[in-house]
This record gives structure tokens, sequence and C-alpha cells, in this order.
């Protein structure tokens, strides 16, 4: 029999009631998780583990890839084993969520879900039932409602699962929350009379709320409408405010109006503080009003910089393949922190906005568009044509680009933007290619390169996408309709030529068997002792039946693996090609562009047949010639595909031009190694290394038709006798001229027919290279030609840059080759600092992808978007159908309700915190939806300090621009939660600070976080209230007033870098609270003063830390007995403190006033002696080992609740009860003879660790009885 099921007990239930009346503004209560000492890690950021729709192992796999097979059903003894471990992970759980530790709690409950057998099914609903109790307690509204819904989809009349639902939809407040609630409490009220009174009251209460807030929604989604119509205007610059409606006086009709918005009519947002946090509002309007007021610019009338030199920051310029997405919101919310943080400082700082004009990626979304919408090919409208189609889109999704970059808060100077192939761009990459063609760098060679058969053009290694395939398997790839079959390894055999010995044919395996068409030789290990009669021989080609050396490869060949021969196919395969270089072989190339086999495959009934038909056809013609010798359909296998087009990539031959990087990349190793430059996190240092040391030349050229065309224009004489003299003569039979346009090619040209004494009139044609340059070339060179360098001066005002800031995966593709090629143009790298961040992937660790389904746009995380506009994006985009219908099964577990709308701050700052992951960032919503609740925090707390700087406004000071350090009297005499929180604030300060220097974004994030809701929220606020009502002197007052005011402005100026909209909000109106008759108000929150370490270096004090953390824990504890009773906390009791240690004396009795208040006791006494003194009749908290606080028995009882009371020792009771049945069941199992030999050691050590946490619970529970029955 499985063990019976337990959950969260009924009384914390009654405790959840109460835990959901509370105002919206700073909590008027401590919370007992807020007074334990401060977890090292973030609260908010949720376990990768904690999702409840998809677990992990989950994988999105076409269907038709793989054998689908059923999963073998667990046994009777595996599902009581797997629920043994479920109820130890979920009794930990529990234990957790009595202690307030509710984040561990989730983890643990999740940890028990992953292992819970499907045929639980009510233990699985009652796990997400305790999940989404955690999520309560943490405020986490939405995040309950998921959980709950997960729990009644597995037992739809899970009563509590009903009432946490309903009660955390009430608490959101939206319209269709509201009404879902009431839903539940009218099921409620059929199926759980214990809830019968609750729910009546709900059922009067919720309809008006219901059609309030309906009408609230409907007026937002009007703005909503506005806004969307904004963002297409935008693009053209303009606005829904350019078309205004006017009526005809004299016919009664109305007629659209259109005019131009003035500029300079943008002014200065001016709106009281509402009730409640709302980042649409707030955000709106601030940025156009910095843009106006010229913040961006390095030099606008507020910049404390001076006559220092202009910091230049460079974009990593995003794609114009479409919209941003969320890893480009990342790359601006890092980069615009580190910008607002450096024009704070002082800097006068230049961020430099630009995009790219990617060439393959825009080419090929282009193509895809063209045969989508028009069923044409670029080569049916022809190259002008195409790229007039291809800038149109460029100018379309480019400025969307831009109004996406603005919608972030990203503080560009734009007057300073950049597309890379605009006029300034072009002619800096010009002069750079030829300049290295010049210093005998770049040059024109034939070799083996990634080659894309769909699009016709070589790619580099970063769009090459990698995919490994479990044996056969069939792919769908474009252009084709059949499915091509991959995962195969063919065996076939070449019969030895004049054999000597036994061996009369070698046998090799092949995944590409059509490429034996270019087999040049077999390859052996020269110490293979099999082979050594082969030395020098040859074989008939089975096909071409010709003859093909055998060679000794001791690089190739891997005489351990397979037969130990291997195919050599040069002009088909890297390594091939290696080894044929190596010995000589020849370089022959069997299909053209497209992949049809040409004439050079040598067998005329293959010419003209695309790769994957000749493949199929040499199988069934090997068989027939008896050389075949079966397939091996499990075999492993990892393709290579176009990240672009999907095609399988195909290593061909092709005359490409190079760029000899070998001292360039010498330079870049040197100046990485003497610090010139460096990387952080610097774990990635020694891919620098790796990539740099290993350098081959780089393939520059694409066959592409949008790009940079590369300045390069082919000779060809039409005499054919000068052709045989000339180009003869020349390397590749080719005569090339690089300039900067054809007439200084001719003249090139002209100087060259006169030193081989050759007429000018001879006849001959000039034309320049159809191909245009890699991408990544104009990419490298942005450092100096984004600040204007035409590729031939040599010194730049404001080169180099400050640092560069992008994704780790372009480390080398991008960042690198910045590094070597401005570097050899300029004499020094382009940026000291290479800040580099994680990878961001789906919930469950997925890479993001269109055809999954699981991309998140940064503007519907912003704005928000249902379910189904979510469905609609995808059937607007350029996906096939196929990928549609998988991409909307993703998306409907991965996003059921839509996204929320979070803002623009809780997006920044929950990407920023993340920036702690180095390696992979697995995006989760929850946690974006964690930042908008502490922007809410931050709100209310304004909100409420507001409204006491107005009762005691004699008292507050003013806000300047240069941030003022309060000037405390005696500090040593103040209170010590004054001295604390002014100690918390230098150290937030001070971490920050620092944090920021070294690009450590996160542990900035998280000190300011922690600092406002834990410190400033959680306890100086609740410890100060008596004072902010006037209950004290007026010195206090005074100082309490003075201190909040600086902790505000404080940590309104630390946070602004990340959330720039709502600090600049708030900031203004506690302006309008400290300085409202002023005429020389501050600003803007952007141009003022960063806090500064040394301001605040005095108010440090870890003695006084320690000190508040003593009191902290003793509220805490003594709150903890006041449960075990049930005693309010309103409700006087005597409380002791024992302590046996001297030194902590000192702080008990200095503070004991304090503590008695705050603990609420009729007398406190302070016991310092041995553990034996304190009373036998006494509740006692253990702090640690050397303090404790109790409380006499009578006391407790005195006040507390006998019902309930009874109802706890009931509860505890049945506990017990359960718990010894636990272990003794447990016990026997152990105790049986073939324990030891037949259970696995996994098992052994699970059911130690459970004994133990059941005699551990046990004890507890006996302790907390006998508390309760004396």
């Amino acid at each position: 029999m499985s063990p019976k099921i337990s959950e969260i007990s009924d009384s914390e239930e009654e405790e959840f009631y109460e835990s959901l009346e509370y105002a919206d503004e700073p909590n008027t209560v401590l919370k007992e998780t807020q007074l334990k000492e401060v977890s090292s890690e973030d609260p908010t950021v949720v376990a990768e583990n904690s999702t409840h729709a998809i677990p992990k192992t989950v994988a999105s796999v076409e269907a038709s890839e793989i054998n689908i097979i059923p999963p073998t059903p667990l046994t009777e003894e595996e599902i009581e084993e797997r629920v043994q471990e479920v109820e130890s992970y979920k009794a930990v759980g529990n234990q957790l969520f009595g202690s307030g530790e509710y984040e561990s709690a989730v983890e643990k409950y999740n940890q028990a879900l992953e292992i819970c057998p499907k045929e639980k099914p009510s233990l699985l609903a009652l796990l997400h039932g305790n999940i989404a109790a955690c999520y309560i307690k943490l405020e986490r509204l939405e995040d309950a409602v998921s959980a709950c819904d997960s729990a009644l989809a597995l037992e739809p009349t899970y009563v509590k699962a009903l009432v946490r639902r309903a009660q955390a939809n009430e608490k959101i407040g939206k319209y269709l929350a509201l009404s879902s609630a009431l839903e539940d409490y009218k099921k409620l009220l059929d199926i759980a009379p214990n809830y019968r009174r609750e729910c009546e009251r709900a059922l009067v209460r919720l309809p008006p709320r219901i059609e309030e807030q309906q009408e609230i929604e409907k007026a937002e989604m009007l703005e909503k409408v506005k806004d969307l119509g904004n963002r297409f205007l935008g693009m053209f610059g303009l606005s829904t405010d350019n078309f205004q409606m006017q009526k005809d006086p004299s016919t009664g009709n109305y007629s659209m109006q259109f005019k131009l918005r003035n500029y300079a009519q943008v002014s200065k947002p001016k709106r009281p503080l509402n009730g409640k946090y709302q980042p649409a509002e707030v955000e709106k309007g601030w940025y156009e009003w910095w843009e106006k007021q010229g913040y961006f610019s390095p030099t606008h009338r507020h910049s404390r910089a001076g006559e220092q030199k202009i910091t230049t920051v460079l974009t990593p310029p995003p794609n114009v393949t479409g919209n941003l997405h969320i890893g480009h919101a990342l790359t601006f919310s890092v980069q615009d922190s580190l910008v607002r943080w450096r024009r704070m400082c002082g800097e006068a700082v230049s961020w430099i906005p630009g995009t790219d004009h990617a060439g393959i990626g825009t080419q090929s979304v282009v193509e895809k568009q063209l045969m989508k919408q028009h069923k044409l090919t670029r080569h049916d409208l022809g190259r002008d044509k195409f790229i007039s189609e291809v800038w149109k889109w460029k100018e379309l999704h480019g400025n969307k680009i831009i109004e996406q970059m603005r919608k972030m808060g990203s503080s560009l100077d734009w007057k300073n933007e950049f597309f890379t192939m605009d006029a300034p761009r072009t002619e800096a990459v010009t002069n750079a290619f030829i300049q290295f063609f010049k210093d005998g760098l770049l040059y024109r060679d034939t070799r083996i390169v990634n080659w894309c058969c769909h699009l016709e053009t070589a790619i580099s290694d970063i769009e090459v996408d990698y995919e490994t395939v479990q044996g056969q398997t069939f792919l769908t790839l474009p252009g084709r309709e059949d499915k091509v079959e991959v995962g195969v390894l063919h065996k076939l055999a070449y019969k030895v030529v004049d054999p000597v010995g036994d061996i009369e044919e070698l046998v090799v395996a092949t995944t590409r068997i059509e490429t034996i068409l270019g087999d040049c030789a077999l390859a052996i290990h020269p110490e293979d002792p099999r082979y050594k009669t082969l030395h020098g021989k040859f074989v008939l080609h089975p096909v071409l039946n010709q003859k093909i050396p055998i060679i000794c490869d001791p690089e190739l060949v891997d005489p351990d693996f397979g037969t130990g021969v291997v195919k050599v196919t040069p002009g088909h395969d890297p390594n091939d090609y290696a080894c044929g270089r190596r010995h000589n072989l020849p370089l022959t190339s069997i299909m053209d562009k497209t992949g049809t086999f040409n004439e050079l495959c040598g067998v005329r009934k293959y010419q003209n047949k695309d790769r994957y038909i000749v493949r199929n056809e040499i199988v069934e013609d090997l068989i027939s010639s008896g050389a075949y010798r079966g397939k091996d359909v499990n075999h492993e296998m990892r393709i290579s595909r176009c990240s672009r087009s999907g095609d399988i990539i195909e290593p061909m031959v092709q005359p490409q031009w190079f760029l000899n990087c070998q001292e360039m990349a010498k330079t870049a190793i040197k100046n990485m190694d003497n610090g010139s430059m460096n990387i952080t996190p610097g774990h990635h240092k020694p891919d620098w290394y790796r990539w740099l040391e290993n350098i081959q030349d780089w393939c520059v050229s694409r066959q592409l038709w949008w790009g940079h065309r590369i300045p390069a224009y082919r000779l060809i004489f039409n005499d054919p006798e000068i052709r045989k003299v000339i180009q003869g003569s020349a390397s590749s039979n080719e005569l090339w001229f690089v300039a900067e346009s054809k007439e200084k090619a001719i003249e090139q040209v002209s100087d060259f027919l006169n030193q081989h004494k050759i007429s000018n009139q001879t006849d001959y044609s000039l034309e320049q290279d159809d191909d245009v340059l890699d991408t990544w070339f104009s990419s490298a060179l942005l450092p100096l030609s984004a600040l204007g360098w035409d590729g031939k001066s040599k010194s730049l005002e404001n080169y180099p840059t400050a640092f560069i800031e992008t994704g780790f995966d372009i480390l080398f593709f991008w960042v690198a080759r910045m590094a070597m090629l401005s570097t050899y143009f300029s004499g020094s790298p382009p940026f000291k600092d290479i800040y580099l961040h994680a990878m961001i992937r789906d919930s469950q660790g997925r890479k993001m992808s269109k055809s999954l389904g699981n991309v998140i746009d940064p503007l519907h995380v912003i704005n928000g978007i249902s379910l189904n506009e979510l469905r609609q994006a995808l059937h607007s985009g350029n996906l096939a159908s196929e990928e549609i219908k998988r991409s909307e099964s993703v998306m409907e577990k991965e996003f059921p309700d839509g996204i929320p709308a979070c803002g623009t701050d809780a997006l920044r700052f929950s990407l920023v915190s993340y920036t702690q992951q180095t390696r992979q960032i697995n995006m989760d919503i929850s946690n974006v939806t964690s930042a908008l609740h502490f922007g809410n925090k931050l709100w209310n707390l304004c909100r409420f300090s507001f409204g006491r700087f107005d009762t005691l406004r004699e008292y507050v000071p003013p806000i300047s621009d240069s941030l003022a350090v309060p000037s405390i009297t005696k500090l040593e005499e103040q209170p010590l939660v004054n001295k604390y929180i002014l100690s918390r604030l230098a150290d937030t300060v001070r971490k920050t600070h620092s944090a920021m220097s070294e690009y450590q974004l996160h542990q900035a994030t998280d000190s300011i976080r922690r600092f406002v809701v834990n410190d400033l929220c959680d306890v100086y606020l609740e410890f100060s209230k008596p004072t902010l009502y006037g209950k004290s002197t007026i010195e206090e007052q005074r100082s309490a007033t003075l201190i909040l005011t600086t902790c505000l402005d404080t940590s309104l100026r630390l946070l602004h870098p990340f959330m720039p909209f709502v600090t600049e909000e708030l900031w203004q109106n506690l302006i309008a609270h400290t300085n409202p008759e002023s005429s020389t108000q501050p600003e803007s929150l952007m141009v003022t003063e960063f806090p500064a370490p040394e301001k605040f270096g005095a108010f440090y004090d870890e003695q006084v830390e320690s000190e508040m953390q003593i009191i902290l824990s003793l509220i805490h504890a003594s709150r903890s007995l006041r449960q075990t009773q049930h005693v309010s906390i309103s409700q006087e009791l005597p409380f002791s403190v024992w302590t046996d240690q001297p030194d902590l004396l000192g702080p008990l009795r200095r503070y004991s006033s304090e503590l008695q208040n705050f603990v609420k006791a009729t007398s406190l006494e302070i016991v310092h002696g041995q553990e034996a003194e304190i009373p036998s009749d006494v509740a006692v908290s253990t702090i640690s080992p050397n303090l404790k606080v109790f409380v006499p028995v009578s006391a407790l009882k005195s006040v507390g609740s006998n019902s309930k009371v009874q109802g706890e020792i009931d509860r505890i009771k049945r506990k017990m009860a359960k718990i010894t049945k636990e272990i003794e069941d447990l016990e026997d199992k152990i105790n049986k003879p073939e324990y030891e030999v037949r259970v696995p050691e996994r098992v052994k050590l699970s059911n130690s660790k459970r004994l133990a946490m059941f005699k551990e619970q046990l004890t507890s529970f006996q302790t907390n009885l006998g508390l309760l029955e004396k």
C-alpha cells in the first residue's frame, strides 16, 4: 500500500486567508521570512525546475523524425518507492513552508513533482496545490493561479486548490481574474460547506468590483489600441496625435485631418502618483522628453564631464532581418545600464546606435517573402530589382528596430546612428579591402568551404547549426518535396588491383555515398599490420572502374575505427581536402553550386541530377554490381545545416577571397596577455586563445547579392594568344585588379599593359566580382567606421571605445575580428574591456527558435499579449505550415495564458539580474513578473513616504542634482534602527558601485533590491512608523525624515540605470514633495550624481548590523512562540531572553526597551547563566545554542485560543501517528535479511535519509506537543 498523502495544514490555510488582507502600501507587520538572515541568492529567482506544465526533460521533436516507443509502465513496487521518495521531498517542503522558507519549499515540491508517478494524480494535484500556497505567500499570484490550474486539471474538485485560486485571482484584481474568482466561489458553495460563509461574502462583494474593473480595462484597451497605432506610425515619425477628427459644421460630416507633430511640443510629463503602479502609464513620455532635452548627447548642458575626452560605446548592431528578440533586449538592458551609470558618474558618453545589413540573413528572409507572396525567386527579378526589394525590407524593419530600441529606454546618441551599408561605412569597407590587398594579406584561392546549395553561397561557421540524429532519420529540406534519409552508414567494397596475400578488397563505410564519385584515393594507417602488403598499391573504383591509389596517412585514419580504411574525397570533405593537399591528390568538385552533379562526376547518367537522387541511384547500382555490403541504420550522425535555410551543408571547393589573419591574431593574443584588453567573465579567455592560436585564413567572400560588393575586377583578354601568354602565367589563370571603382581599375590595367609591353588598344573586358563580402568584415571595422573612419586616416578623436558588450557566442566571429582588424588599421586595440553575457534560452533550457514556438518578443513582455494574438503573429511570419503547427503546440504549453504586461523597467531589471548565469540564461516570464512586483513595492514605499513628507514638511530636506549626504548630529546616540539603515545604505552604495565597475551587474541589482525590500521597507519603515506618525520627539522626527528622504533619493539614483522610467517618475514626485516651492529644482534624475561610496563610508558599522540582526532574530523567535498557541501579535506577553555569552549581554541590555516594544512584551527579562537555569514550565524558541527566548506556558495559554490549540494538538497527534508508522515500515524494510544484497545503493541512501528525516520530524512534533499540553 502507498503511504497516505499529507499536505499543508488547515491552520496554514487559515493563515493564508489572513495573509491576503493587506493594504496596498508597505507592510505594516514585519514578515517572518524577512527577519531571517539574508540569503546569498536572490529570493525572486525561480529555480530552474520550478515549472508545472512542462518537465525539464521534454524535448520538442518532430514526430516523423523518431520511432515513438511508449514508456514501460511502472510496477507496483516501483510506484510505491517513487511515492515514498515523493513523500520525503514533500515533508521537507512542508517543514520549509512552516518556517517561512517558501522559495526553498517550492524547490522541494518541484523535485517531488519530477519523480511523482502519473498513476498518482491526487498526489500530483496536492503537490501543485502546495506550490500554489507558497506562491501566495511570495505574492506571486499569477504563478499561484497557474499552479492551482495544474492541480485542478488533475483533481477538478480539489477544494483547497479552488480556494487558493479564488483568493489569488481576487487579489490580482483584473477583470478576467475577478470573474474566474467568482466562478470558483460558486463551485465552492456547492461542494465545500466549510467555506460557505466566505463564499457567500464573495458573491456579494465581487460583482460590483468586476463591473468597475471591466470599465477600467476598457479604457486601458483603448489606450493600447492607440499605442499600437503609434508603434506603426512611429516608423514614419508620426503618431495618432497627427490625425484629428474634425466636424464640418455645414454638413455634420467628419473628416480626418493630418498634422505633423512639432517636436518642440514635447513636454515634461507631470502626473500625480496613482494608487497603483501601472508601467504603461508611468513609462509614457519620458523617453521623448529626455531626447528633446539632449541628455543622450555627450555634450548636453547638464554634463559634468567638463573638457574630458568623450567616452564612446558601440552598440552591437541588430540585424535588419526582423524585429528585436529577447537576446537584443538583454544586450540593450545591460549596455544602457552601464551607459547611464557612467553618465551619472560624470563621464561624457556617446552610445552609438546602428543596424547591420546582415547579408545572408536578410537576403534569405526577403527570398522567402518573395516566394510566399509572389511565387518568385530572386533570379526571376534579377539582381537590381531584388536589391531594391531588400532595401524596402531594410527601411521597414530597420525603422521598427529603432522604435524598439527607444521602447527599451536605450539612451542612444541618435545623431551618430549608422547602418553598415550606408555611404560612410561602405567607403571604409572598400578602402580597408583595398589596403589589405595592397599589403599582401588579401588574396584569391580555391579551397573547401561550407556551402549552402539552397542559397548558393559559402557561409561562415557561425551560420552552421549542428543536429545529431540517432540512426535512420528522414529530414525535410528547403525546396524539396521528398524527405532525405540521413543517419545511415553505407558499406561498399573496392577491389584491390593485383592483390598480394588474402586481401582482395577493401571495405569502407560512408554516410554520403554519392560522394564516392569524387574519390581520389583510399587511405590506411601506415602502422596498421593488416594492410602492410597494400602500401603503394591501387584499388579499382566500384563505379568509375578506374584505378585510385592506396595512401598511408596517420592523421586521417584511426586504425581502430571500423575497417581502418577511409575513402578520400578532397573536393567534398574538409579532412579529405587537407589529406589531398598533403599527398598532392587531384581536387575534383563533382557538383555545381546547386548540389547538382556535373560532368566531372564521370558518369553521364548522374549528370544534371540532384545529389540526393544520385545517392539513391548509386546504392541501387552498387547492389547490382555486387560492390554494396549493406547499411547500418542505427548510426549516430552529426548533421551540419545552414542556419538560414535549413539545408544540409555541402563542403565544396570554390574560388574565394581569403584574408591572412596570422599576424593580426598574434597581436590580439599579445594585447590580451599584456592587459591591453580584458574579458569578463574570465572563463571565456581560454576560448580567445584557442581560436586565435589555431586561426585559419578567413574566407571573406559570399555568393550573395545583398552586401558590400567586392571591389575586385577580373581582366579577360579576348585575344587567345595574349590570354595564353599572360593569363597562363597567372595564378589560377585569373588576373584580378582591386580598386574603389571600375575607372580606377582601368587605370591599373593600363599600367599592367604598359609593364608587359601590350598595347592599350588590346581588346579586353573588365568584370567586377559578383560576390559580396562576409557581413562580419564590415562589422569588424565598426569600432573605426562608426566613429567616422573612412578607411584611410590613421587617427580618430574618440577612439578607442570604452568597452564592448555582447553574447559570448560571437567572441571570435565579431569581437576577436574587431580586435584584429581595428588594431591593424589604428595601431591600438578598439576597446579595453570585453564583457560577455550568456545565451538566452527558454524556461526549459532549450534554444529559442521560431520553429519551436518559444521565441519571446520583448514587446510582448512589455505590453502583454494573449495566446490568440501570439498565434496570429506566428501565422503572419514566413514559417512553413508544419513549423507553425509545431510552434503553436509548444506555445500553448509555454504561454497558456499569453504573456502578462510587465513594462520595460521590469523586463530590463530581470534581464540584468539574469547575468549571474554566465553560460545559459533560462528565461522565465515569472522572473519578469517578480521584477514587476518589486517595482510595485518601490511604488508603494514612495507613496507612503510622500504622505508622511507632506505631514512633516518642515523636517524634509531639499533634493539637489548632487547627492547630499545627511548630516546626522551625534550619530552614535541615534536609535539602533537609524544607524542600521544608514549602515545598510552605505554598504549597498559600495557594493553597487563595485559591481558596476567590475561588470557584475547582477550583484548590483541584487544589492539594491535587498536594500529596498528587506532593509528599507521591512525593517526601517516598520521600526520608524511610530516616529513618522509623530509619536516621538521633534528631533527624532527630524532624523527619521531626513534619513528616509536620503534613503529614497539614493535608492532611486542607484536603481535608475536599470529601471529608468519608474525611477524618473518617482524621483520627480519626490522633488515635488521636498522642493515644492523651489525655482531651482533639478531637471531630471538622469543627469544627477550617482551615489559615491566615499560619501557614505562613515555610516558603515558592522557591529551595528550584527546587533540589529540579533534584535530581528529575537522578534522572529517571539512570533514562533505565539504561533504554537495561536496568540495574536497584538496580545502582550512576558518574555525572557536567555544567553550564556557575556558579549551578547551588552546589546541585549542596550536595546531591551526597543525589543520589548517590538515583541509586544509586558516585561522583558535578560537572563545570563547556565541553560539549566531556564525554568521548566516555559515555552522556548531557540535562535542558537547560546541564545533563546522563552515565555511561561501559563501566560501563553491564558491568552491563546483553546479551540485552536486543541485542534493543533489533534493535528500533531495525527501527524505523529503517521510518521511513527512510516518509521516502523521503513525500519522493517531495512532490517530484512536480503535488504543489503538486493536493494540498489541509490534506494538505500534514499531510505536512510528518509528515516533520519522522519525521526527528526517526530522529535520536533513531540516537543511542540509537550508545549501545547502543558
